[in-house]
């Protein structure tokens, strides 16, 4: 069922904006710094001022993840190579980051005052970029890309546009999603929520990285 939705160009956009909101709600991806900053400064603007720089840090992330394969995309003779080499690179980030727990260390080493480039980092570092690479490739499969039916430089300019689509949409969702648990916390729950309430989406984010590269595999074979 699940692989005949995300063969459709409107299940792609679904996961698209799905996995924006499964990221927003990770604690991993900046929400509760962004509590924590506007705790810590005391001014009205000082929330949605962090939850900014989370999502421009975000976007950066998985734009530049994106649009490397957007030029492949003029390999048409290579589609389903490259489509199954994307997903399988997926999967193996996903098993290695389930048996490698640790962070990166150079994640804790980034001051609070540059969330932004925090953002960018640790999106890069736990494969949040990737995790859209099978569904994006699928949406450049959806459309034509019949190298004999436009130009290289159209076509590389169309699925390059669509790939900042892609990132766009769903950073739009990951920051509204993370942005209203933020607001919740920073107006009524507080410190003391983030405290004791405090999640570890480790394993899941592991194992939903090890199904969408084995969905992208599937659907393009």
């Amino acid at each position: 069922m699940l692989p005949e939705l995300l063969s459709t160009t409107a299940g792609l956009w679904f996961a698209v904006v799905a996995s924006g909101i499964y990221h927003g709600v990770n604690p991993g991806m900046g929400w509760p710094l962004a509590v924590s900053a506007a705790l810590m400064e005391r001014r009205p603007y000082a929330l949605p001022g962090a939850l900014l720089a989370l999502a421009f840090g975000h976007l950066v992330a998985m734009t530049v993840v994106l649009l490397p394969f957007a030029l492949m995309t003029m390999l048409v003779d290579w589609q389903t190579e490259i489509r199954v080499g994307a997903g399988l690179i997926v999967v193996a980030l996903g098993v290695w980051l389930l048996f490698n727990r640790r962070h990166p260390r150079f994640l804790a080493r980034v001051p609070p005052s540059r969330l932004a480039l925090w953002s960018f980092l640790v999106a890069v570092a736990h494969g949040a970029g990737l995790m859209l690479v099978p569904i994006y490739l699928g949406l450049c499969g959806v459309v034509e890309t019949d190298a004999g039916h436009r130009a290289a430089t159209a076509l590389i300019a169309r699925t390059a546009a669509l790939s900042i689509g892609v990132a766009a949409v769903h950073t739009g969702a990951m920051i509204t999603a993370g942005g209203a648990l933020a607001f919740g916390v920073y107006r009524w729950l507080g410190l003391r929520f983030l405290s004791k309430s405090w999640f570890d989406l480790d394993v899941i984010w592991a194992l939903s990285l090890v199904l969408v590269g084995a969905i992208g595999v599937f659907s393009a074979l």
